[in-house]
């Protein structure tokens, strides 16, 4: 280890000093946590650096156009190809699409060796992806009595099947709004939920007209105490009459559809029991539960109850598929209900898996080829590498002292731009080790001489195949 000019010499093996800030939560830094969305201007033009994105205008642009689709509903059962070389940005901008998507669109991630599960068939596991990436919208209006509960009377009568005891005959509840009272018969059924719910007079509730539901909202405000620290959460007075219609929205997928409806209801007996927990965790949907649910969506939306909203999926190293998936891939995506389809990959002209003789553009057959948008991703050069690389060292917290940057940027452009990121941690806990608070040109020397990068590591083999390391 070359020697630095500290106060005080600390070995490599040493633990850091504790640091004074130890009560501070830290949260943890994702390789792409700095991408925040496309970065694009409202006419659709990229931006040098935004939203955490260095570069790659004219693929960003690209994007935008597809997410200006997909919002629109105008890209369903198409593909975009993210193609490029190891570390340009093509899962990045994959995210900065569901970024930009929003959380209401379905956004369904998942890489190309994920099909090859023991539990389930290939085909499946892409059929399930494709299933989770559509979403539905099911607005619901609902009769509802809701307000304060001013009174909690149960009305009890002599049992008949006994003649000890007595059993509620019916409860009375008394509510109250902003705008009036109310005063309810109800069934003994909905006072039992009443009383699961520990309901008492002051707490603000609603009742489902329909199914006789019972759901305690929280204490009416009109009860708050003037207590430093309580565990009850205060709600005002609702506003209107007692008795109304509400509308709620809930957001579903296809694929909890299936799950729902796939997964066995069994009995209560102890080997009903015992089968549901000898069973495998994932259980397959036939094709025949997925038409009937498809059936049942289409008439919730001809009802106009229901709203499908087409989602993303995406697949990354999707030259990992073999050739059964991408010839399942194409009746997917001509089947009336596909989402969008982005795909990424990082291979040149290279053999289809699952053939002996088969060699293809990405790795994909060129009947999917045909189907796809093809975006390319370009390599960044040494100026938008020390772009990203001091835009990393913000988000992780790290101070970069003079001639930090422009070393790394070099070591980015000599092997790669994921290698000089990896770089930034280690050599900031060299520092810490220095006692030092920013990293400096010879921790980033030092880390050279610990670590080697891919292009480094690929000289050192010899012509037989073997690591010669110990002549370099």
């Amino acid at each position: 280890m070359k020697a630095t000019t500290t106060p005080s010499t600390v070995a490599h093996n040493s633990m850091p000093p504790p640091s004074t800030a130890s009560n501070t939560r830290t949260s943890r830094v994702a390789p792409h946590s700095h991408i925040k969305g496309l970065g694009l201007t409202p006419e659709g033009l990229a931006l040098s650096d935004g939203a955490g994105f260095i570069g790659q205008t004219n693929a960003r642009e690209a994007c935008g156009v597809v997410v200006e689709l997909i919002k629109s509903r105008k890209f369903s059962g198409r593909a975009l190809l993210l193609a490029g070389a190891p570390g340009t940005g093509k899962t990045a901008l994959a995210l900065a699409v569901s970024h930009e998507l929003g959380v209401k669109v379905p956004f369904c991630p998942m890489v190309g060796s994920e099909v090859y599960s023991t539990e389930v068939k290939k085909t499946e596991v892409l059929a399930e992806a494709f299933r989770r990436a559509i979403g539905l919208r099911i607005k619901e209006t609902k009769e509802v009595y809701e307000g304060e509960v001013t009174e909690l009377t149960p009305a009890e009568a002599e049992n008949p099947l006994s003649g000890y005891g007595k059993t509620v005959s019916h409860v009375i509840v008394g509510l109250k709004t902003v705008k009036g009272t109310k005063q309810l018969r109800l069934d003994p059924t909905i006072y039992e939920a009443m009383l699961k719910e520990k309901i008492v007079v002051g707490d603000v509730i609603y009742i489902e007209a329909n199914t006789g539901a019972v759901k305690r909202v929280g204490r009416s405000d009109a009860y708050a105490s003037s207590y430093d620290l309580e565990s009850e959460t205060y709600v005002p007075l609702p506003k209107g009459d007692v008795h109304k219609r509400k509308e709620l929205v809930q957001d579903v997928t296809l694929g909890d559809l299936d799950a729902a409806n796939a997964r066995p209801q069994g009995g209560q007996d102890i080997m009903s029991v015992m089968g549901s927990l000898m069973k495998s965790g994932r259980t397959e949907v036939t094709e025949k539960l997925r038409k009937e649910v498809n059936k049942v969506v289409k008439g919730y939306v001809d009802q106009g109850v229901a709203e499908v909203i087409p989602g993303v999926v995406f697949i990354d190293e999707v030259h990992m598929l073999d050739i059964e998936c991408f010839t399942y891939l194409n009746a997917l995506l001509e089947s009336p209900m596909a989402p969008t389809v982005i795909l990424a990959t990082n291979r040149g002209n290279a053999i289809v898996r699952g053939t002996t003789d088969v060699v293809s553009p990405h790795g994909i057959p060129v009947d999917l080829l045909d189907r796809c948008l093809i975006v390319k991703t370009d390599t960044y050069n040494r100026e938008q590498i020390a772009k990203v690389v001091q835009l990393r060292a913000n988000v992780e917290g790290l101070k970069l002292g003079p001639g930090v940057l422009e070393r790394l940027a070099e070591e980015g452009e000599r092997g790669s731009m994921r290698y000089a990121l990896q770089l930034l941690t280690p050599a900031s806990i060299l520092a810490g080790l220095s006692g030092r608070n920013q990293i400096e040109v010879e921790d980033i020397g030092e880390m050279n001489e610990l670590f080697l990068d891919a292009k480094s590591s690929a000289r050192h083999i010899g012509s037989e195949g073997g690591f010669d390391g110990g002549r370099m």
